[in-house]
């Protein structure tokens, strides 16, 4: 089976979150010599991701959301913190079989769909590849070549023999993103990371893949953390949405609060330059005037505060954490107010 065997690797609680992060952060060396610097891409990030759930992770390129998606995948290795999946630690994977299971579980879909699929094969190949390697419940030729049509089907691409038997070039950018998706269902996955699927497609078919990733969860039961600089996405596909900036969380909770009731400045920045057909073209997005985020040996301080209309003398000395403030609303920011009525914790 492709899930981590409870058995050999530990009890799997249900009520434990599918995967959560700790405190999980990944900093670089940049530079040589005297003129080496850290850059911090992610600093303690704590997230959850329940069953059959789709979490967007918003914000601007360079915040860091990519980082985060690579270090759940398994490609980089936490500076510090730690990811749990169904309520075990993944650095305590020591077996390769463990650590295969894992990535079985929890694959990713790649942003381009062009340079994501090897031009020299067939579609067929990759897929035919991860069914050999991850699954070992289909022990024939026979039995992976029909869960092969079967997942190309399931990802809207048809009839599966003849899409197997093209040339990733003689697909378009669409197709080739869904044999993607197609190739991370092949895993028999609980949760995929969706690496900015659409931003690269034209925008009449983005809205064919995000109502992909919805029927995968209903009819495959696998969740999806959705990552996107795009709000108006995120808020047409995800249950919950994460706002993320210069490495840290600064906003987080149910879709539909975050966005009609933002907390954070940020927010209201990302939604402020969601394009209105109703405004004025010379309509500017008020309150962006200050630097680009420094996330090279950064200072304590809010990360924001160079280019936050609200910003006080404690933004520049102390650095916000998440607190909570409305139901199942959190916002990383001193001068937030909770909602109406809401009682803050302590």
């Amino acid at each position: 089976m492709s899930a981590i065997d409870v058995d050999e690797v530990g009890t799997e609680s249900d009520t434990a979150p599918l995967l959560e992060t700790k405190k999980l952060t990944r900093h670089f060396r940049v530079g040589r010599g005297f003129s080496r610097q850290m850059l911090h891409a992610v600093d303690d990030v704590d997230l959850t991701i329940g069953r059959q759930e789709i979490v967007a992770l918003a914000g601007e390129s360079g915040s860091g959301k990519s980082t985060i998606a690579r270090l759940l995948a398994g490609v980089y290795t936490p500076t510090s913190g730690e990811i749990y999946y169904q309520g075990r630690a993944v650095s305590g994977l020591r077996s390769r079989r463990d650590q295969l299971s894992y990535r079985a579980d929890v694959p990713m879909v790649f942003q381009d769909p062009f340079s994501s699929l090897n031009p020299t094969f067939r579609v067929s190949h990759g897929i035919l590849r991860s069914l050999k390697l991850h699954r070992r419940d289909l022990t024939t030729k026979a039995e992976r070549f029909a869960e092969a049509e079967r997942v190309i089907e399931a990802v809207g691409l048809s009839p599966a023999s003849d899409v197997m038997n093209r040339y990733p070039y003689e697909l378009s950018g669409g197709q080739r993103q869904r044999i993607g998706f197609a190739q991370a269902l092949a895993h028999k996955p609980k949760l995929i990371l969706a690496d900015e699927p659409v931003s690269m497609l034209d925008v009449s078919i983005r809205i064919g893949l995000l109502n992909l990733m919805a029927e995968l969860r209903e009819t495959e039961g696998v969740s999806f953390l959705y990552i996107t600089h795009d709000i108006a996405s995120a808020r047409y596909v995800a249950d919950r949405l994460m706002i993320m900036y210069a490495g840290h969380i600064v906003e987080a909770g149910p879709a539909e609060s975050v966005l009609a009731n933002p907390k954070h400045p940020y927010t209201d920045l990302l939604l402020g330059a969601v394009p209105d057909p109703r405004a004025p073209l010379s309509t500017a997005v008020e309150g962006d005037t200050g630097e680009p985020p420094k996330v090279i040996d950064p200072t304590p301080g809010c990360r924001f505060r160079w280019r936050c209309p609200l910003v006080v003398d404690k933004c520049h000395q102390v650095t916000p954490t998440l607190r909570r403030l409305g139901e199942s609303h959190d916002a990383a920011c001193h001068v937030a107010e909770p909602d109406p009525g809401f009682q803050q914790a302590g």
